[in-house]
């Protein structure tokens, strides 16, 4: 799914829908258990200035995409800047839409086009509400429940791990000053068995951020690092 706002205003607007479409239905199960893997990619930019960036392939590459265009009648409150005689930067604006849109209508890409009189905070309101109820819709449609989040959770939950490590390994590092330990060792110390990965990253933030912790290299190899904290 491919946003094109022709609205420098509604530069958010893709990545709100970002949020909206890929959390809301992305998810691996249905109401009924049975495991479906259900979601829409979303990617989105302001069309005036960014679609040289993807519309060649849209036009000319994989065809696994639909592109919704959002079309803003009014220009802007102002009179519109002449950028040449008798063309203003309102008219490219519409041209490069209805440009954009006849190029990718050429070679059978699909789009669909959402036409506002003008941006206003009632309009965006009524550019959100569409969204919201189709996303509701969607879900029902196939079943899945779109305002369940247990890949959010997860995350959520992940960095909660993350941040434990932390204040354990601070802990243990200051109780032990001037000494050096391998990632293993302190994992083991940590009682975090199968997460060398996560300790290694957390020390090397805390080398990186913290006055007093040291990595020593080994050239045989990042398991052989060691870590630990000296005294000021």
């Amino acid at each position: 799914m491919v946003i094109l706002p022709y609205k420098d205003r509604l530069d958010l607007f893709s990545k709100y829908l970002q949020q909206l479409v890929m959390e809301s239905l992305g998810k691996e199960y249905d109401l009924e258990g049975n495991q479906v893997h259900q979601g829409i990619s979303v990617y989105g930019n302001k069309g005036s200035t960014d679609q040289h960036a993807y519309v060649q392939q849209l036009r000319d590459g994989i065809h696994n995409f639909f592109v919704t265009f959002i079309e803003v009648l009014k220009d802007r409150q102002s009179p519109s800047i002449e950028v040449e005689s008798g063309i203003t930067s309102g008219d490219y604006l519409a041209g490069f839409l209805q440009g954009t849109r006849t190029a990718l209508s050429e070679k059978g890409r699909e789009s669909i086009t959402l036409t506002i009189p003008e941006l206003t905070p009632y309009y965006l309101g009524f550019l959100i509400a569409i969204y919201e109820r189709a996303v509701g819709y969607y879900a029902h449609f196939v079943g899945i429940n779109a305002y369940h989040q247990p890949g959010v959770e997860a995350g959520k939950k992940a960095a909660g791990r993350v941040i434990d490590i932390i204040l354990a390994l601070d802990v243990f590092l200051k109780q032990h000053p001037g000494q050096m330990f391998h990632v293993e060792h302190l994992t083991k110390e940590l009682g975090r068995s199968g997460e060398e990965e996560s300790v290694f990253r957390v020390l090397r933030h805390l080398v990186a951020n913290r006055p007093g912790y040291v990595m020593r290299d080994n050239p045989d190899g990042v398991q052989q690092y060691q870590f630990g904290y000296l005294q000021n």
